[in-house]
């Protein structure tokens, strides 16, 4: 047998029909009183005595008197007006200092309307004339702001991939299926992602994208080529950088089976870092950099070639991603919760 296990509660009551409103009428020209009405119609007396308000209009008389008189017609038409101003109202007016700056943020820096509404909830003093994230999203739809949704990078809703794990047939290293639960639940800082992103596929360089788990702080690296030395350089750089920290900094290091990853177990190992890999058609166990990834082509297009790039392009794009408000990091930047941690380290290796 169904059962029916909604909470909401059915309205007990309805709005007075036309019949009802001619019954009024009737009722009134026979002399009886509200009460009386209302016990024929099974109405609360304060519902019929409202609607004889708005229905009683002054008439006059050929002597030039006049008289209070209740009619239908004219309480139907008033009750029409006076649904038209039911709901919740526009808040456009009020809140046009904050759809300005929407307008803006998404358009000429590519942030998404929950960004901008969780910065400005952390960051202005204009709070009360701010809209929320539903809100802003309606307003997109009904044309209100200059942003159109083709102008949002993503407005669908992904449906979750089910997680089917497949064999490992490339022994690269250590499996993520043992990597610790507490680098799974991102209860530390210090483990990445890694990923390599491609332009053209012939005779072009491409990026090496690294991804930290707890503050979604992005790396984005040039290398010549796709292969294991390029991979090795950009170690280098960045031991070169972080110097006795490399091995708080980055703990561990998440890859998929790509060939360019077949040595970084050997050039962490030597850093007293760790690398784990996933499995095979597996992205989604690299969803933190697999998301990144695709925040970098919103800015370099599949086919569009890297060797074509300056330097300050990819550190414009970088620092875009860096300085992004996150939801999930309560409306902070990655750069702000990056620093955070590495301050944090630098502290307690001193």
């Amino acid at each position: 047998m169904a059962e029916n296990n909604n909470t909401t509660k059915k309205r007990s009551f309805k709005h007075l029909s036309q019949y009802e409103r001619g019954m009024i009428y009737t009722s009134r020209e026979q002399g009886k009183s509200m009460h009386q009405i209302a016990k024929i119609l099974r109405r609360a007396p304060s519902t019929v005595s409202r609607e004889i308000r708005r229905g009683t209009v002054t008439q006059m008389r050929s002597d030039l008197t006049t008289y209070e008189k209740y009619f239908p017609e004219v309480g139907y038409e008033i009750y029409k007006k006076n649904r038209k101003n039911c709901g919740a109202k526009l808040r456009v007016v009020k809140a046009e200092k904050f759809l300005r700056f929407a307008d803006g943020k998404i358009l000429e820096e590519k942030w998404s309307p929950d960004a901008v509404v969780g910065y400005c909830r952390n960051n202005v003093y204009w709070k009360e004339e701010m809209v929320c994230t539903k809100t802003l999203y309606n307003y997109i739809d009904k044309g209100l702001l200059r942003v159109r949704n083709i102008d949002l990078c993503l407005k669908v809703r992904l449906k979750p991939k089910k997680k089917i794990i497949r064999k490992n047939k490339k022994i690269m290293g250590e499996s993520i299926s043992q990597r610790p639960e507490e680098i799974n639940k991102r209860e530390s800082f210090g483990h990445w992602e890694i990923d390599t992103v491609i332009g053209k596929r012939s005779n072009d360089k491409a990026l090496l994208t690294l991804t930290e788990r707890l503050t979604r702080y992005e790396y984005i690296f040039v290398i010549d080529e796709k292969d294991s030395s390029s991979i090795k350089k950009v170690f280098d750089e960045l031991k070169v950088e972080y110097k006795e920290n490399f091995s708080k900094i980055f703990k561990s290091i998440t890859a998929d089976n790509g060939s360019e990853f077949a040595e970084l177990s050997e050039i962490l190992k030597k850093c007293e870092s760790k690398a784990y890999f996933s499995h095979p058609y597996s992205a989604f166990e690299r969803g933190t950099n697999e998301r990144h990834n695709g925040l970098i082509r919103r800015f370099i297009p599949k086919g569009k070639t890297i060797a074509d790039l300056s330097e300050w392009a990819i550190r414009r794009v970088q620092n875009w991603c860096n300085q992004l408000p996150r939801r999930i990091l309560r409306y902070k930047t990655p750069e702000e919760c990056f620093l955070n941690e590495v301050s944090k380290v630098i502290n307690y290796a001193q």
